[in-house]
């Protein structure tokens, strides 16, 4: 079966779209300017060293003065509180702590009630925290709708459905003509809106937000300095950066698809790059003719999906498809303009949304994603339980972020809590292979789910070679 996306190189006209695009994330650029936090410099002591200044490092201080307000906690940040995966995403905030509950039934069929449970536990003590500590990061509780672009995917949906509904959520069928009137597509065949645990947020905002109410909690806050190693020190651990080393009772690491410290972890990391596009605000004549008066978050059902939303001003963020792994896995800015992934978006947008030709984009970015073989946050400790870290959230870590670093601190503190005595916890994923063949094993599933994608869904050997290993890759 052809794929629903054009056959042919993208036009000029489609090219043109994003070429005067700014190379720098949409969340970011719209964030006014602030006085960035000072390096460590010398030698310094805490009880509890942060490292990563996106939503894990940010709400583990937040938390960790929460629960102790003598604590002294420091946040060492590479560049500024935000940077990374936290001011690069769609700003999807979802209830879900295994990457929907199809993967999470896959993985974790016995503890999933009890997983879901705990993600409405988070999602909403996560609503209560933006209001107690006046965080406006454009919070939308909108829900969050998966399309159909193909009949096979429609039968999932139905599946899918009865599923979430026995874990609790509140989901609606769309027809075609449904999920039309929700949003305005040619491509659409049907729909499938949850309206539990899902919400839009601006993700600049969010990780401002929380910087700001660490600092006002007396969290110590040091930006533009970079870790380079950790040792045992003692009954401690020692932190060392290019200016200082930061001696620390407890160590927390939150540093997503950035190379681990610990090596141990490295083989259960693969920085994956993803890549959005925002357009312009859509004039009234455009937003009207796409409707989308709920305003919820798309996604659509193929195994290479797009993901999409509308920000506060009606502009569009475009995004996913593309996951781009490079050899090594390296992970920087260097790596945020990739031209071929910004014209297959351009092209899968214009034709997704044909009444809005002549839209321009006025940013285009890149970002890594922490993938993890089981697509959710993982957790361990190292030298002696006195560092603990959560990593692995696999593009699903705007609202399990603040899980992961309320368990990572429990792991740190030596907290037996619901969370932790979870197998979900204690166990970490299928790790993967070492390069070269960990290269050569994301291209050929790569290929391989486009090949499913084309066949009504149907996986070939090769992927349920690995379903059956617990080794997996998402877009």
């Amino acid at each position: 079966m052809p794929s629903p996306w054009p056959d042919r190189e993208p036009t000029a006209a489609e090219r043109a779209s994003y070429a005067g695009a700014k190379v720098t994330p949409f969340w970011l650029d719209d964030l006014p300017g602030t006085e960035p936090a000072p390096p460590v410099e010398g030698d310094a002591e805490t009880d509890l060293c942060i490292v990563g200044g996106g939503f894990t490092g940010l709400w583990a201080a937040l938390h960790a003065k929460a629960r102790d307000p003598e604590r002294d906690v420091a946040v060492l940040e590479s560049e500024t509180c935000g940077h990374g995966a936290s001011g690069r995403n769609g700003g999807f905030l979802l209830a879900s702590l295994t990457h929907g509950a199809a993967n999470g039934r896959s993985r974790f069929p016995e503890e999933l009630e009890t997983l879901e449970r705990l993600g409405f536990e988070n999602y909403d003590g996560l609503r209560r925290d933006l209001e107690a500590h006046g965080i406006d990061c454009d919070f939308e509780e909108t829900g969050d709708l998966t399309v159909a672009l193909e009949p096979h995917e429609l039968d999932d949906m139905r599946e899918e459905a009865e599923d979430m509904r026995g874990l609790g959520h509140t989901v609606e069928l769309l027809d075609r003509d449904q999920v039309r009137a929700e949003v305005s597509s040619p491509m659409y065949l049907g729909g499938l809106w949850d309206r539990t645990g899902a919400a839009l947020v601006h993700p600049g905002k969010l990780a401002r937000g929380l910087r700001d109410a660490a600092l006002r909690a007396g969290v110590r806050l040091f930006e533009h300095t970079a870790v380079t190693g950790l040792g045992a020190a003692g009954a401690g651990v020692d932190v060392a950066t290019a200016t200082g080393v930061v001696s620390a009772r407890r160590v927390l690491l939150a540093t997503s698809a950035y190379p681990p410290l610990l090596r141990s972890v490295r083989r259960y990391v693969l920085p994956v790059y993803d890549y959005a596009l925002m357009t312009e605000p859509l004039d009234a004549a455009r937003r009207e003719s796409i409707g989308w008066q709920h305003r919820q978050g798309v996604g659509d059902a193929g195994n290479q999906f797009h993901y999409y939303r509308l920000s506060a001003d009606d502009r569009i963020l475009w995004g996913g498809y593309d996951a781009v792994y490079r050899f090594g896995g390296p992970v920087g800015d260097h790596l945020d303009d990739h031209d071929p992934s910004f014209a297959a978006l351009a092209q899968h947008f214009f034709a997704t949304f044909p009444q809005l030709e002549g839209v321009r984009f006025t940013h285009r970015w890149g970002g890594a994603i922490d993938t993890c073989s089981r697509f959710s946050v993982f957790f361990g400790t190292a030298l002696g339980g006195r560092v603990s870290y959560a990593t692995g959230y696999t593009g699903l870590g705007v609202c399990a972020s603040r899980f992961g670093a309320e368990v990572a601190l429990d792991l740190a503190d030596a907290r037996e809590t619901d969370a932790t005595r979870l197998r979900y916890v204690r166990r970490r994923p299928v790790p993967f292979p070492p390069e070269p063949l960990r290269s050569g094993v994301v291209r050929l599933t790569q290929n391989r789910l486009a090949a499913a994608d084309r066949r009504e869904g149907r996986r070939g050997l090769w992927l349920r070679a690995l379903d059956r290993a617990g080794l997996g890759f998402d877009s």
